[in-house]
Protein backbone atom coordinates (compact mmCIF):
# COMPACT_ATOMS: atom_id res chain seq x y z
CA UNK A 1 0.00 0.00 0.00
CA UNK A 2 1.53 3.21 -0.67
CA UNK A 3 2.18 6.13 1.55
CA UNK A 4 -0.59 8.37 -0.40
CA UNK A 5 -3.88 5.88 0.62
CA UNK A 6 -2.39 5.08 4.25
CA UNK A 7 -2.52 8.94 4.53
CA UNK A 8 -6.30 8.61 3.64
CA UNK A 9 -7.16 5.44 6.10
CA UNK A 10 -5.48 7.18 8.88
CA UNK A 11 -7.32 10.80 7.93
CA UNK A 12 -10.37 8.40 7.72
CA UNK A 13 -9.89 6.53 11.23
CA UNK A 14 -9.06 9.99 13.21
CA UNK A 15 -12.10 11.09 11.70
CA UNK A 16 -14.58 7.98 12.77
CA UNK A 17 -12.72 7.96 16.17
CA UNK A 18 -13.49 11.99 16.70
CA UNK A 19 -17.24 11.34 15.53
CA UNK A 20 -17.81 8.16 17.75
CA UNK A 21 -16.20 10.17 20.69
CA UNK A 22 -18.28 13.25 19.97
CA UNK A 23 -21.57 10.80 19.86
CA UNK A 24 -20.31 9.70 22.93
CA UNK A 25 -19.82 12.44 24.74
CA UNK A 26 -23.59 13.82 23.90
CA UNK A 27 -25.04 10.22 24.45
CA UNK A 28 -23.61 9.79 28.01
CA UNK A 29 -23.21 13.33 29.30
CA UNK A 30 -27.02 14.34 28.90
CA UNK A 31 -28.79 17.62 27.51
CA UNK A 32 -26.57 19.86 29.10
CA UNK A 33 -23.66 18.46 26.57
CA UNK A 34 -23.58 20.71 23.54
CA UNK A 35 -22.27 19.42 20.21
CA UNK A 36 -19.14 22.27 20.78
CA UNK A 37 -18.17 20.85 24.11
CA UNK A 38 -18.52 17.16 22.86
CA UNK A 39 -16.49 18.28 19.96
CA UNK A 40 -13.71 20.36 22.08
CA UNK A 41 -13.63 17.36 24.48
CA UNK A 42 -12.99 14.77 21.64
CA UNK A 43 -10.27 16.43 20.46
CA UNK A 44 -8.61 17.17 23.59
CA UNK A 45 -9.10 13.74 24.60
CA UNK A 46 -7.64 12.22 21.72
CA UNK A 47 -4.79 14.38 21.09
CA UNK A 48 -4.12 13.86 24.96
CA UNK A 49 -2.97 17.60 25.25
CA UNK A 50 -4.59 17.59 29.49
CA UNK A 51 -6.58 20.55 29.11
CA UNK A 52 -9.77 20.81 32.15
CA UNK A 53 -12.67 19.02 31.29
CA UNK A 54 -15.91 21.19 29.56
CA UNK A 55 -17.85 17.33 30.08
CA UNK A 56 -18.21 16.82 33.95
CA UNK A 57 -16.94 12.91 33.82
CA UNK A 58 -16.69 12.27 37.92
CA UNK A 59 -20.10 11.53 38.87
CA UNK A 60 -20.46 9.56 35.33
CA UNK A 61 -18.74 5.84 35.56
CA UNK A 62 -19.71 5.38 31.95
CA UNK A 63 -18.41 8.89 30.78
CA UNK A 64 -15.16 8.23 32.69
CA UNK A 65 -14.42 4.92 31.05
CA UNK A 66 -15.31 6.07 27.56
CA UNK A 67 -12.55 8.47 28.12
CA UNK A 68 -9.93 6.24 28.69
CA UNK A 69 -11.01 4.35 26.21
CA UNK A 70 -10.50 7.03 23.64
CA UNK A 71 -7.30 8.18 25.08
CA UNK A 72 -6.22 4.95 24.36
CA UNK A 73 -7.45 4.92 20.92
CA UNK A 74 -6.47 8.42 20.59
CA UNK A 75 -2.88 8.03 21.15
CA UNK A 76 -2.86 5.22 18.65
CA UNK A 77 -4.59 7.13 15.86
CA UNK A 78 -2.03 10.52 16.58
CA UNK A 79 0.89 8.05 16.19
CA UNK A 80 0.15 6.72 12.88
CA UNK A 81 -1.63 9.87 11.51
CA UNK A 82 1.56 11.92 12.18
CA UNK A 83 4.16 8.91 11.54
CA UNK A 84 1.95 8.40 7.94
CA UNK A 85 1.98 12.26 7.17
CA UNK A 86 5.35 13.18 8.07
CA UNK A 87 6.45 9.51 5.73
CA UNK A 88 4.35 11.28 3.37
CA UNK A 89 6.04 15.09 3.21
CA UNK A 90 9.64 13.61 3.80
CA UNK A 91 9.47 10.74 1.01
CA UNK A 92 7.46 12.91 -1.75
CA UNK A 93 10.10 15.66 -1.16
CA UNK A 94 12.76 13.39 -1.25
CA UNK A 95 10.98 11.57 -4.65
CA UNK A 96 11.31 15.45 -6.24
CA UNK A 97 15.27 15.95 -5.16
CA UNK A 98 16.09 12.87 -6.65
CA UNK A 99 13.79 13.00 -9.49
CA UNK A 100 15.07 16.22 -10.27
CA UNK A 101 19.08 15.28 -9.98
CA UNK A 102 18.05 11.97 -12.40
CA UNK A 103 17.00 14.33 -14.70
CA UNK A 104 19.88 16.77 -14.50
CA UNK A 105 22.13 14.01 -14.82
CA UNK A 106 20.21 12.33 -17.65
CA UNK A 107 20.63 15.94 -19.26
CA UNK A 108 24.41 16.30 -18.57
CA UNK A 109 24.64 13.27 -20.73
CA UNK A 110 22.73 14.10 -24.05
CA UNK A 111 23.28 15.29 -27.46
CA UNK A 112 21.93 14.61 -30.66
CA UNK A 113 18.63 14.52 -28.88
CA UNK A 114 15.01 16.58 -29.58
CA UNK A 115 13.25 18.89 -27.37
CA UNK A 116 9.85 19.29 -27.23
CA UNK A 117 8.43 22.84 -25.88
CA UNK A 118 5.03 22.20 -24.59
CA UNK A 119 3.40 19.81 -23.07
CA UNK A 120 -0.15 20.49 -24.35
CA UNK A 121 -2.56 18.24 -26.43
CA UNK A 122 -0.02 18.38 -29.44
CA UNK A 123 2.83 18.28 -27.45
CA UNK A 124 1.08 14.44 -25.80
CA UNK A 125 0.42 12.67 -29.50
CA UNK A 126 4.71 14.38 -30.68
CA UNK A 127 5.51 13.08 -27.45
CA UNK A 128 4.23 9.46 -27.87
CA UNK A 129 5.29 9.15 -31.18
CA UNK A 130 8.90 9.95 -30.47
CA UNK A 131 9.23 7.40 -27.56
CA UNK A 132 7.58 4.92 -29.77
CA UNK A 133 10.33 5.30 -32.68
CA UNK A 134 13.24 5.34 -30.03
CA UNK A 135 14.42 9.15 -30.28
CA UNK A 136 15.56 10.96 -27.16
CA UNK A 137 14.39 13.93 -25.97
CA UNK A 138 13.23 16.63 -23.13
CA UNK A 139 10.40 18.03 -22.25
CA UNK A 140 9.81 21.59 -21.59
CA UNK A 141 6.71 23.34 -20.34
CA UNK A 142 5.83 26.10 -17.62
CA UNK A 143 2.87 23.69 -15.80
CA UNK A 144 3.44 21.13 -13.88
CA UNK A 145 0.46 19.04 -14.04
CA UNK A 146 0.83 18.79 -17.61
CA UNK A 147 4.45 17.85 -17.17
CA UNK A 148 2.62 15.45 -14.85
CA UNK A 149 0.61 14.00 -17.07
CA UNK A 150 3.06 13.79 -20.00
CA UNK A 151 5.53 11.91 -17.84
CA UNK A 152 3.12 8.92 -17.79
CA UNK A 153 3.88 7.97 -21.08
CA UNK A 154 7.24 7.03 -20.52
CA UNK A 155 10.81 8.01 -18.78
CA UNK A 156 12.77 10.98 -20.31
CA UNK A 157 13.57 13.98 -18.73
CA UNK A 158 11.36 16.98 -18.35
CA UNK A 159 11.76 20.54 -17.20
CA UNK A 160 9.36 23.16 -15.73
CA UNK A 161 10.04 27.19 -17.31
CA UNK A 162 9.60 28.71 -20.36
CA UNK A 163 10.20 27.43 -23.28
CA UNK A 164 11.32 30.55 -24.39
CA UNK A 165 13.78 31.06 -21.96
CA UNK A 166 17.66 31.02 -22.56
CA UNK A 167 18.34 29.63 -19.17
CA UNK A 168 15.89 26.44 -20.14
CA UNK A 169 16.93 25.95 -23.41
CA UNK A 170 20.40 25.96 -22.17
CA UNK A 171 19.47 23.47 -19.50
CA UNK A 172 17.71 21.46 -22.13
CA UNK A 173 21.32 21.70 -23.72
CA UNK A 174 19.87 23.15 -26.80
CA UNK A 175 23.72 23.86 -28.34
CA UNK A 176 23.93 20.17 -28.33
CA UNK A 177 20.48 19.05 -29.78
CA UNK A 178 19.54 18.83 -33.35
CA UNK A 179 15.78 19.23 -33.31
CA UNK A 180 13.60 21.17 -31.25
CA UNK A 181 9.54 21.09 -31.72
CA UNK A 182 7.84 24.00 -30.59
CA UNK A 183 4.12 23.21 -29.59
CA UNK A 184 2.79 25.97 -27.30
CA UNK A 185 -0.71 27.05 -27.49
CA UNK A 186 -0.40 30.72 -28.39
CA UNK A 187 1.53 31.27 -32.07
CA UNK A 188 3.24 34.67 -30.12
CA UNK A 189 4.83 32.51 -27.73
CA UNK A 190 5.95 29.70 -30.52
CA UNK A 191 7.39 32.98 -32.57
CA UNK A 192 9.90 33.68 -29.49
CA UNK A 193 11.17 30.58 -28.72
CA UNK A 194 12.14 30.15 -32.29
CA UNK A 195 13.52 33.74 -31.88
CA UNK A 196 15.28 32.53 -29.17
CA UNK A 197 16.27 29.06 -29.80
CA UNK A 198 17.58 30.11 -33.12
CA UNK A 199 20.03 32.76 -31.82
CA UNK A 200 21.25 30.18 -28.77
CA UNK A 201 21.58 27.08 -31.99
CA UNK A 202 22.06 28.43 -35.88
CA UNK A 203 22.23 25.02 -36.94
CA UNK A 204 19.37 23.56 -35.07
CA UNK A 205 16.26 21.99 -36.89
CA UNK A 206 13.15 23.65 -35.79
CA UNK A 207 9.85 23.09 -36.55
CA UNK A 208 7.15 25.31 -34.81
CA UNK A 209 3.02 24.72 -34.66
CA UNK A 210 0.81 27.55 -35.57
CA UNK A 211 -2.64 28.49 -35.35
CA UNK A 212 -3.28 30.88 -37.67
CA UNK A 213 -1.79 30.37 -41.31
CA UNK A 214 -0.60 34.08 -41.55
CA UNK A 215 2.13 32.96 -38.64
CA UNK A 216 3.92 30.26 -41.07
CA UNK A 217 5.62 33.08 -42.83
CA UNK A 218 6.65 34.72 -39.96
CA UNK A 219 7.94 31.55 -37.90
CA UNK A 220 9.58 31.08 -41.06
CA UNK A 221 11.59 34.54 -41.15
CA UNK A 222 12.17 33.82 -37.30
CA UNK A 223 14.42 31.02 -38.18
CA UNK A 224 11.80 27.96 -38.00
CA UNK A 225 13.22 24.96 -40.73
CA UNK A 226 8.80 24.10 -41.08
CA UNK A 227 5.87 25.66 -39.82
CA UNK A 228 2.84 23.38 -38.99
CA UNK A 229 -0.53 25.08 -39.42
CA UNK A 230 -2.95 22.18 -37.69
CA UNK A 231 -5.69 23.50 -39.73
CA UNK A 232 -3.92 23.24 -43.15
CA UNK A 233 -2.91 19.45 -41.98
CA UNK A 234 -6.97 18.89 -40.91
CA UNK A 235 -7.71 20.02 -44.74
CA UNK A 236 -5.57 17.82 -46.45
CA UNK A 237 -6.47 14.77 -44.05
CA UNK A 238 -10.39 15.45 -45.49
CA UNK A 239 -9.00 16.23 -48.76
CA UNK A 240 -7.40 12.62 -48.68
CA UNK A 241 -10.22 10.67 -46.77
CA UNK A 242 -12.38 11.85 -50.02
CA UNK A 243 -10.05 10.85 -52.77
CA UNK A 244 -7.73 8.40 -51.61
CA UNK A 245 -9.49 6.16 -48.56
CA UNK A 246 -7.39 2.99 -49.00
CA UNK A 247 -4.11 4.99 -48.71
CA UNK A 248 -5.60 6.68 -45.44
CA UNK A 249 -6.39 3.72 -43.92
CA UNK A 250 -2.63 1.93 -45.01
CA UNK A 251 -1.11 5.29 -42.99
CA UNK A 252 -3.40 4.93 -40.65
CA UNK A 253 -2.66 1.16 -40.04
CA UNK A 254 0.85 1.38 -40.15
CA UNK A 255 1.19 4.16 -37.64
CA UNK A 256 -1.79 3.08 -34.86
CA UNK A 257 -0.77 -0.57 -34.96
CA UNK A 258 0.25 -1.57 -31.90
CA UNK A 259 2.18 -4.76 -32.05
CA UNK A 260 5.05 -3.17 -34.64
CA UNK A 261 6.10 0.73 -35.41
CA UNK A 262 6.32 0.61 -39.24
CA UNK A 263 7.18 4.28 -39.80
CA UNK A 264 8.46 5.80 -43.40
CA UNK A 265 12.52 6.74 -41.83
CA UNK A 266 15.44 8.35 -42.98
CA UNK A 267 19.04 7.35 -42.73
CA UNK A 268 21.56 9.98 -43.63
CA UNK A 269 24.77 8.89 -45.31
CA UNK A 270 27.22 10.93 -43.44
CA UNK A 271 31.09 12.44 -44.48
CA UNK A 272 33.09 8.95 -43.48
CA UNK A 273 30.04 6.66 -44.06
CA UNK A 274 31.12 2.45 -44.87
CA UNK A 275 27.97 3.43 -47.36
CA UNK A 276 29.62 6.28 -49.75
CA UNK A 277 30.25 4.72 -53.02
CA UNK A 278 28.39 1.50 -52.26
CA UNK A 279 24.92 0.68 -55.17
CA UNK A 280 21.96 0.27 -53.24
CA UNK A 281 21.87 -3.50 -54.08
CA UNK A 282 25.40 -3.89 -52.32
CA UNK A 283 23.76 -1.90 -49.32
CA UNK A 284 21.07 -4.83 -49.57
CA UNK A 285 18.39 -2.92 -47.02
CA UNK A 286 15.66 -5.22 -47.42
CA UNK A 287 17.75 -8.23 -46.73
CA UNK A 288 19.84 -6.86 -44.05
CA UNK A 289 17.34 -4.23 -41.96
CA UNK A 290 14.00 -5.47 -43.78
CA UNK A 291 13.53 -2.15 -45.26
CA UNK A 292 12.36 -1.07 -48.56
CA UNK A 293 13.75 2.07 -50.35
CA UNK A 294 11.50 4.56 -51.40
CA UNK A 295 13.55 7.57 -52.48
CA UNK A 296 16.86 9.14 -52.08
CA UNK A 297 17.57 12.97 -51.19
CA UNK A 298 20.40 14.25 -53.07
CA UNK A 299 22.69 17.00 -51.08
CA UNK A 300 21.30 19.57 -53.63
CA UNK A 301 17.98 18.82 -51.77
CA UNK A 302 16.31 16.80 -54.86
CA UNK A 303 14.68 13.71 -54.44
CA UNK A 304 15.00 10.26 -56.73
CA UNK A 305 11.82 8.72 -56.32
CA UNK A 306 11.67 4.63 -56.05
CA UNK A 307 15.51 4.68 -57.03
CA UNK A 308 17.17 1.30 -58.66
CA UNK A 309 19.51 -1.12 -57.47
CA UNK A 310 22.30 -0.14 -58.97
CA UNK A 311 22.60 3.74 -57.91
CA UNK A 312 25.96 4.50 -55.85
CA UNK A 313 25.52 6.46 -52.95
CA UNK A 314 27.48 9.66 -52.27
CA UNK A 315 27.78 11.51 -48.60
CA UNK A 316 25.51 13.60 -48.45
CA UNK A 317 22.99 11.42 -49.31
CA UNK A 318 19.47 10.63 -47.02
CA UNK A 319 17.93 7.79 -47.84
CA UNK A 320 14.15 7.27 -47.19
CA UNK A 321 12.69 4.08 -46.54
CA UNK A 322 10.02 2.05 -44.85
CA UNK A 323 10.14 -0.32 -42.07
CA UNK A 324 9.98 -0.79 -38.73
CA UNK A 325 11.91 1.73 -36.76
CA UNK A 326 14.22 -0.24 -34.75
CA UNK A 327 15.54 -1.83 -38.08
CA UNK A 328 15.96 1.68 -39.14
CA UNK A 329 18.25 2.44 -35.67
CA UNK A 330 20.05 -1.14 -37.15
CA UNK A 331 20.26 0.75 -40.74
CA UNK A 332 21.75 4.40 -39.27
CA UNK A 333 24.16 2.35 -37.55
CA UNK A 334 26.01 0.72 -39.91
CA UNK A 335 25.69 3.55 -42.48
CA UNK A 336 27.91 5.38 -39.28
CA UNK A 337 25.61 7.47 -38.08
CA UNK A 338 26.24 8.28 -34.44
CA UNK A 339 22.91 9.85 -33.17
CA UNK A 340 22.09 8.15 -29.82
CA UNK A 341 18.64 6.94 -29.14
CA UNK A 342 16.44 4.66 -26.89
CA UNK A 343 15.65 0.54 -27.96
CA UNK A 344 12.04 0.74 -29.19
Amino acid sequence: MNLRKQLVISLLLLFIVVLSAVSGYMWLGGPEVTLLNALYMAVITISTVGYGEVVDTHANPPLRILNMVYILFGIGIMLYVFSVSTAFIVQGELQDIFRRRRMLKQLQDMHDHLIVCGAGETGNYLVQELLKTGNLFVVIDHDQERLARISQHGEFPTLKGDGADDEILTTARIQQARGLAIVLPEDKDNLLATVTARQLNPSLRIVARCAEARMVEKLLRAGANAAISPNMIGGLRLASELIRPSVVTFLDLMMRDPSATTRVEEVAVEGGSPWIGKKLHEVDLHRRFDLLALAVRKPDGKLKFNPHDDMALGGGDVLIVMGDAANAWKAREAAGNKTPHRSV
